[in-house]
């Protein structure tokens, strides 16, 4: 199973991450829109950051994750190589993560492109015999 892969926009970063279950695919969902913006091996995971979400449904959550990725880039000064996920459900959705890496390093660091944000165009999640999340990056 390839974790990611992006697909043709004109003017957008568009792609899909896969996962065996929901967490696997926020995880690769997470990798995807940071390997849109740099070279994640490029990335120390030295330092951890904590994020805890709530949602009432799954595609509002992974919605908010990566929206919580793009607004810890932005205030932190910071880019990220590994995410781990764990999700539960009681009335509504929980999500709590770690989120490792280290502070931008303009030495090290080469940017492709950077996210500004998110969209909700065309943004979905669904279940086949994988986990998908589809998403549109605004750049």
């Amino acid at each position: 199973m390839k974790p990611f892969e992006y697909l043709e926009h004109t003017a957008d970063v568009k792609f899909r991450a896969y996962g065996k279950s929901p967490e696997e695919m926020l995880e690769n969902a997470g990798a995807a829109l940071f390997n849109a913006m740099i070279d994640t091996s490029q990335v120390r995971a030295g330092k951890t950051w904590k994020v805890t979400l709530e949602a009432p449904d799954l595609e509002q959550l992974a919605y908010r994750w990566l929206s919580e990725i793009v607004f810890l880039f932005e205030t932190e000064s910071a880019v990220f190589s590994k995410f781990r996920v764990r999700l539960s459900q009681d009335r509504e959705w929980t999500l709590e993560a770690e989120i490792e890496g280290e502070t931008i390093d303009l030495d090290r660091h080469s940017f492709l492109s950077e996210v500004k944000a998110v969209t909700w165009h065309q943004f979905q999640v669904k279940k086949n015999s994988l986990w998908c999340l589809q998403a549109i990056l605004d750049v």
